[in-house]
């Protein structure tokens, strides 16, 4: 059996090893995996020889809490448990925030206190002076101890983790704050004690002997990194939520002949579904009656709508674009493809392995073994006869000069430098893990369509007897009229050739077939093979260039006149300018490139042919992305994926990094760790070599960490007394502890001077995007001629059943395509014909709504 749990607790990789170790080791466990990024815990176990509660105690034993995740058999509930989540998540947030603004707010005061008379700024009388010595430290323990209050968590974890045997960074940071608050309070203590007796040698041996701002320092800095990384989790789990949104929240259906608007948790198997123009399909099933184009790219990521007559699936989440039909439910709650995808980014979000950090790996040894010599040096000195004060100074040298700030800052240093330049580059790189891992990834997987094509149709092919201009002028006056997917397409190439179109009329729909209008007195047709032969028109001259563009994966259209062909106009989505070079150069860096769509074969393979790609996988379902990019990783393989659909959501979360076009989905967008804004594969490459200069800098960090402590560690611990009379004092172990953190930072920010990749096509495309761009406005331009949009202001609608009764109201009008917002209280209708205020208003009024203005 496999089960999901949430377990709460962790907060760094060492934690969650720990967890997934535990777990692990128990008798019955086939496999676990644990992802400190969602709190979550995938546990695949035998139930006869363990059970979830078992598992539970397992977890709660080493340290953490779990619970097991509530069945989500009912979407309600589901719905419910995510809002919940997202609210505990946005508090935790929340508290993140005030907390590191208070510390900062703090230790502004505590800085000037302590370091502001070495730059010569002023301090009241009574903290000046080794007579005002205790007052002088007095008042910087008083204004560390909120601090530390504020950033307690550190402590408690730090000490339970460390007392249970498994410590982490939290215990490296609490073992340094406390060493450095702790000697402090020794400090404060001597000081008295020396202006007590008058001797002021000893008082002014302590006077500047105290590390208060250390302990202040370093739990604000960490709290830095941690709110960071919440709000990292918090957007990564928006990806579930923005999924769910997709599916409308009502339905209509018909029950015992009367259609009914329902929630769609009521819907039920064999129930008939009602969808109208512009309509979100709200459950899988089989459509019964009529036709229509629907727009499936929110979950094929293909981009032009497919053709749905009786017999044909009906996928929830998809639009229906123009037509009106029924269909029969045959998958709905937690069966439908929307929700399998769903779950599909749940289960991959809850089985990526972290990526335990070098810092988190040594944690285990590093702390027991610094607090061992630190006790060891104590006592050695007391042995060697050495007065308990020099003993307990040296034992506070060692923690003080190990207190892990290079250490908690080599990594997160060079992160958050590499990810302001990546920035700087138009690549989002959302979390450190990703920053980590993609240096080491041997596999790139591309998503074809909207990734390595442009997303849209385009003009690829005429074949024109009677001449281009002729044809393009006949094809672009018909296709301003069409609502078919490839007629922007034409028009576009019209533009492009200076043609204007002459004005049609009389213009029809011819259903599965084409488009036919008169223009200037003659009748006009436009469309496939099928509408030539039913109006009689000779193609067989057209016949070879139309199988030729269809073999290379482009559509063809024939276009008459009367029964007259004029020609063939063939349409394709095509290769961005930019892939073929990406490709080349990510080839070059060793790696092996794949692509992997869910178009057709033919499609699919002219493209890979084109790019120089050796492996093609085409035809692959929405689901199928996922379990591919599972089967390359069970390989052994490092994958990254590239795509922009929610059908790559799920598969973008599997891969070992996932990154997303920045013009895709908002849902890929929210799955994937790197976003590449400018939605230009080059920057694919950009991120894979700044990934493999951050590595090198957190290694080049990570040694200097380590270096100085291997040689401040031994002279803390005063092994060079004897023989040459040198050792640290807990003084110079703080500024020894503080120029190992200057150096970490210097060298981090030596990753500003990165260069991001630069291709040969970039310009031509920016231009060539701009200029298309201009002309797809001034056709969309024309085209709204004729299409009104009204916004109506409307009171009265309180849930879902109100906004889908109003949507239905306006949308049964000819002519009106409507859609309410019931957040925004409002209607936004585009109109085509005269539909008149009055007609809109008095259909919202029978609803049972009130209608404010129209505008």
């Amino acid at each position: 059996m496999k089960q999901q749990f949430n377990v709460t607790g962790m907060t760094c990789s060492a934690c969650s090893a720990h967890v997934e170790k535990a777990v692990g080791k128990a008798d019955g466990v086939a496999e676990v995996a644990v992802s400190l990024m969602t709190n979550s815990m995938s546990v695949e176990y035998d139930e006869n020889k363990i059970s979830a509660r078992d598992i539970v105690a397992v977890v709660e034993k080493s340290g953490y809490g779990a619970s097991v995740k509530g069945a989500e058999s009912a979407s309600n509930s589901a719905a419910a448990e995510r809002v919940a989540d997202a609210a505990e998540d946005e508090r935790r947030i929340r508290q993140s925030k005030n907390r590191l603004m208070w510390s900062v707010a703090l230790l502004i005061p505590l800085m000037y206190v302590s370091m502001g008379h070495m730059v010569g700024l002023p301090l009241p009388s009574f903290l000046t002076g080794a007579g005002n010595a205790v007052s002088f430290a007095f008042t910087q323990f008083l204004i560390t101890l909120p601090i530390l209050m504020l950033n307690g968590h550190y402590f408690t974890n730090g000490y339970r983790r460390l007392f249970s045997g498994a410590p982490n960074m939290d215990s490296l940071i609490a073992v340094g704050s406390s060493a450095a608050l702790f000697y402090g309070v020794f400090a404060i203590y001597r000081m008295s004690f020396g202006l007590g007796i008058g001797d002021m040698a000893l008082v002014h041996k302590y006077h500047m002997d105290h590390y208060f701002e250390s302990a202040a320092m370093i739990v604000t800095l960490v709290g830095v990194g941690k709110y960071m990384e919440e709000k990292s989790k918090g957007k990564a789990k928006n990806a579930i939520s923005k999924l769910l949104d997709l599916a409308p929240k009502t339905a209509d259906v018909e029950r015992d002949g009367v259609e009914v608007n329902i929630p769609v948790s009521d819907v039920r198997e064999g129930d008939i579904v009602v969808v109208r123009p512009g309509g979100s399909i709200p459950v899988d099933g089989v459509i019964t009656e009529g036709r229509s184009m629907v727009d499936e790219s929110a979950i094929t990521g293909e981009s032009i709508p497919v053709e749905k007559k009786a017999g044909d699936t009906a996928i929830a989440a998809t639009i229906n674009k123009n037509g009106f039909f029924k269909f029969r439910a045959t998958r709905v709650g937690q069966d439908t493809t929307l929700a399998r995808i769903v779950a599909l980014v749940e289960e991959a979000s809850a089985s990526k392995a972290p990526i335990a950090k070098l810092a988190d790996k040594v944690a285990g040894i590093f702390v027991p073994t610094v607090m061992t010599i630190s006790l060891l040096t104590g006592i050695g000195w007391l042995i060697a006869g050495q007065t308990a004060e020099f003993a307990l100074s040296c034992a506070i040298a060692v923690l003080v000069i190990s207190c892990p700030c290079a250490l908690g800052l080599a990594t997160p240093v060079a992160i958050m430098v590499g990810t302001g330049v990546g920035a700087k580059s138009g690549i989002l790189i959302k979390n450190a893990a990703a920053l980590e891992t993609l240096h080491s990834v041997d596999t790139v997987v591309l998503d074809k369509t909207g990734t390595i094509t442009e997303g849209a149709p385009r003009v690829t092919d005429i074949s024109a007897p009677v001449g281009e201009r002729q044809l393009m002028a006949a094809a672009a006056a018909l296709e301003s009229s069409s609502q078919h997917p490839l007629a922007e397409a034409i028009l576009l190439k019209a533009k492009e050739m200076g043609i204007e179109a002459p004005d049609c009329s009389s213009f029809e729909n011819i259903e599965g077939m084409g488009i036919s209008a008169e223009i200037e007195g003659e009748r006009y047709y436009g469309g496939n093979k099928r509408l030539m032969e039913k109006i009689g028109a000779d193609i067989s001259a057209l016949t070879e260039a139309a199988e030729k563009a269809a073999s290379e994966g482009r559509t063809p259209l024939y276009f008459a006149r009367g029964n007259q062909p004029l020609g063939m106009i063939a349409a394709a989505d095509v290769v961005k300018p930019t892939s073929k070079e990406a490709i080349d150069r990510l080839r070059s860096l060793g790696l092996d490139v794949i692509m992997l769509t869910g178009d057709n074969r033919v499609t699919a393979e002219a493209i890979g042919r084109q790019l120089g790609i050796t492996r093609t996988i085409a035809e692959v379902l929405p689901g199928d992305k996922e379990s591919r990019i599972r089967a390359l990783r069970q390989e052994g393989k490092k994958v990254a994926m590239i795509g922009d659909g929610i059908n790559d959501a799920p598969a973008l979360v599997r891969a070992d990094v996932g990154v997303a076009i920045g013009a895709g989905t908002d849902v890929a967008i929210e799955s994937a760790d790197v976003v590449l804004m400018k939605s230009d594969l080059l920057d694919v490459v950009t991120a894979y070599r700044l990934s493999r200069a951050v590595i090198r800098n957190i290694k080049e960090n990570l040694f200097w960490a380590f270096f100085y402590n291997s040689v401040g560690i031994p002279l803390a611990a005063g092994l060079l007394w004897n023989a040459f009379g040198i050792r640290l004092t807990p003084m110079f172990g703080a500024a020894a502890m503080s120029l190992s953190s200057v150096c970490v930072v210097t060298n981090a920010l030596r990753l500003n001077f990165f260069k991001a990749e630069k291709g040969s096509y970039v310009r031509q495309a920016d231009e060539s995007a701009s200029r298309e761009t201009e002309i797809i406005e001034e056709i969309n331009v024309e085209k709204g001629k004729n299409i009104m949009t009204k916004t109506m202001k409307i009171e009265g609608m309180m849930c879902e059943h109100c906004r889908g009764r109003v949507e239905k109201a306006l949308n049964a009008i000819e002519g009106v395509e409507a859609k309410v917002d019931l957040e925004k209280g409002e209607a936004v209708c585009d109109i085509s014909g005269s539909v008149s205020d009055d007609t809109l208003r008095q259909a919202v009024v029978d609803a049972g709504y009130d209608v404010v203005s129209i505008a």
